[in-house]
C-alpha cells in the first residue's frame, strides 16, 4: 500500500516537472539591443506575404500553406486579416485586432483565439503566448501557442510558434513572412 502511494506521489511530481520544463522562457532582456528594432505598425503596415509549414512533433511535415495578410493601423490598434492557402486545396481567414497596452505590449484577438493574445516586443523580436481554436479532423481542441517572430531586416520576418496541450508539446509552425514593396 505505502508503494502504491509513493509511486503515485513520484508520477505527480514527474508530470509537474515536465509540465514546468515546458513553459516559455522568453527573457525580453535578451534581444532588446537586437537590430533592426521591430516596430509592429511599420512592419505590419500594408501587404505582407507569407510561406508556412506545421510540423509534428517527431519533425513530419504534415501541412504547408502560404498567407497573404491585409495590414492596417489607426493609432493604436491594428487589424491584420489573413488569407490562408493550404497545399490541399482548403482555405482559412483569421482576422486579428492588434492593440497597443503599453510601452512594447500587445494584445491581441481573433475570433479563433481563446482570450487575448499577450505579446510584447523587445529589439527585434515580438513574443506571444495564446489559446487557438483549432480544428482537427470534425472536432475542435484548444492549443497553447508559444509564438516568436523575429525581424531580419526591413522586409523578411521568421516566426516559429510551439504548439502545445496540457504541456506536451504537440508541434510546431514555421513561417517565413516578406514585406510587399510600396508602404512603409
Amino acid at each position: 500500500m505505502k508503494s502504491s502511494f509513493t509511486l503515485r506521489c513520484l508520477a505527480v511530481l514527474s508530470l509537474l516537472l515536465l509540465l514546468t520544463s515546458c513553459a516559455s522562457n522568453f527573457d525580453p532582456a535578451i534581444y532588446r539591443q537586437e537590430k533592426p528594432a521591430l516596430d509592429l505598425r511599420t512592419y505590419f503596415n500594408g501587404t505582407v506575404d507569407a510561406w508556412g509549414m506545421f510540423q509534428d512533433r517527431s519533425g513530419k511535415i504534415v501541412k504547408r500553406f502560404t498567407v497573404v495578410m491585409q495590414c492596417q493601423w489607426e493609432g493604436d490598434t491594428g487589424t491584420l486579416d489573413e488569407a490562408f492557402d493550404y497545399a490541399d486545396g482548403t482555405k482559412q481567414r483569421r482576422v486579428w485586432t492588434l492593440k497597443q497596452t503599453g510601452k512594447n505590449r500587445f494584445i491581441g484577438t481573433a475570433a479563433d483565439v481563446i482570450g487575448n493574445a499577450e505579446g510584447i516586443v523587445s529589439g527585434n523580436t515580438l513574443h506571444w503566448n495564446y489559446v487557438l481554436a483549432l480544428p482537427v479532423d470534425g472536432s475542435i481542441y484548444h492549443v497553447d501557442f508559444d509564438d516568436t517572430m523575429v525581424l531580419m531586416d526591413n522586409k523578411v520576418m521568421l516566426n516559429r510558434a510551439i504548439m502545445r496541450k496540457f504541456g506536451v508539446e504537440l508541434g510546431s509552425v514555421t513561417l517565413s513572412f516578406t514585406k510587399r514593396e510600396g508602404r512603409p
